[in-house]
């Protein structure tokens, strides 16, 4: 039987070959998909397994990819290859439980059991508590990691080798740009790894969660990987904390965005001061000063949380990108297939607080479905009135067709 140098198991990368199937079929710079390699999944699966047990696994470059931000700018993402992605679960399966021991309650990105809804809801709550924020934002967070660093906080969580030579064997891998050219990183870990999002938290657990815990115990925070509001009573606590964040921020070899982060006052009926900022984004969502009901039915001017500008602007693009008006090739049914999905998570995100902000969106999604059916249908060309007539007709047939209709109603 041949021996095998680090304690890496079969059903170890078995395990971690599951999780990798369910997350999506992206391929790296060898090109192979997830269905692709599931053609040969025993034969991957028992050279992986081969390589990490005996120490000679390394790497694959990383693809370098690049996706849309809500704000208009691009977000650069690193693709491992499937056979990366497996070997990083198998890590951070080893890993997490460890670090969830361990890990803030004020830390909400990336973790079990909890979501951004969690991290808004305690955000919302806080901030009718305090009357400051201070929205904190970490400019390249991801790609200005100091490894030195972060190594150093894995080796506080863990003594297995065979984990802290895997994971500085990632750290190093080089990146592929998208001319083929190979750069090595000496700082940062890719957005799109699996094990990147589990790092990048360990390094703000120590970077910062600990250290306000330690310097600041009784102020509140929300943290969701690198985004973070912090919450203040007065002016001059925040302005004060602020000066020893950034220090902070210095000392782990990071930097806050100059104009991005800002001291903002939540303003609502029993907050009566001026203030240049009255309103920020957090995880796609706007909090700024609302009009809202009481339970007596009032109304009164609170501090809530809405869908944000930035979040619709990307929805209209996604939706832009279907090129609904052109696929003549679907019928009604088909097309509510397609879209569905898409509505389901914008609804089921964005829908979670003051969903009535979504109409907007609904208009404009029916608004591509009069376009759709005025390209398809000949009869419809010379009339509007008949097309929306044809598709309030069909929301009384069936109101389940269209996933948006269930919570707008009729289309006009």
């Amino acid at each position: 039987m041949q021996s095998k140098s680090q304690p890496v198991q079969k059903d170890m990368v078995e395990r971690a070959w599951a999780d990798v199937k369910s997350n999506g079929p992206s391929a790296g710079v060898d090109g192979i998909t997830i269905d692709a390699f599931e053609t040969r999944l025993d034969e991957h699966l028992y050279k992986l397994w081969n390589r990490m047990a005996s120490g000679s696994y390394f790497p694959a470059p990383v693809r370098r990819a690049f996706i849309e931000k809500p704000d208009g700018g691009e977000r650069p993402l690193g693709i491992p290859i499937v056979f990366d992605r497996v070997a990083q679960t198998v890590v951070k399966h080893q890993l997490e439980p460890v670090l969830e021991r361990v890990f803030s309650k004020n830390s909400f990105g990336y973790r079990p059991g909890r979501d951004a809804h969690h991290a808004l809801a305690k955000a919302r709550q806080m901030c009718r508590r305090y009357a400051w924020v201070i929205d904190l934002d970490i400019q390249g967070f991801f790609d200005t990691i100091d490894h030195d660093l972060l190594m150093r906080a894995v080796r506080k969580m863990t003594d297995q080798k065979w984990v802290l030579m895997y994971i500085e064997r990632w750290l190093k891998a080089p990146v592929q740009t998208e001319d083929g050219q190979l750069e090595y990183p000496d700082k940062g870990t890719p957005q799109g790894g699996v094990v990147s999002p589990l790092l990048a938290n360990l390094f703000l657990h120590y970077g910062f969660d600990r250290w306000m815990e330690i310097h600041h115990p009784t102020v509140e925070f929300e943290r969701y990987a690198d985004d973070i509001v912090v919450h203040c009573a007065t002016k001059e606590e925040a302005e004060e904390l602020l000066v020893q964040i950034r220090q902070r921020m210095e000392e782990i070899r990071l930097r806050l965005h100059p104009e991005k982060t800002r001291i903002v006052y939540c303003k609502q009926y029993n907050r009566p001061l001026d203030h240049e900022h009255i309103r920020f984004d957090f995880l796609g969502f706007t909090f700024q000063p609302r009009v809202s009901k009481s339970h007596g039915g009032g109304l009164f001017l609170g501090f809530d949380l809405a869908i944000s500008n930035k979040a619709k602007k990307h929805i209209r693009a996604e939706l832009k990108a279907l090129r609904i008006t052109r696929r003549i090739d679907l019928d009604l049914e088909g097309l509510a297939r397609l879209l569905n999905p898409k509505l389901i998570g914008w609804y089921n995100y964005y829908g979670k607080f003051r969903p009535y902000q979504l109409r907007v969106l609904w208009h404009a999604v029916n608004a591509w479905l009069f376009k759709w059916a005025r390209n398809r249908y000949k009869r419809f060309r010379s009339s509007l009135r008949k097309c929306i007539a044809w598709f309030k007709a069909k929301c009384q047939e069936n109101r389940q067709l269209f996933a948006h209709w269930q919570w707008q109603g009729a289309p006009y």
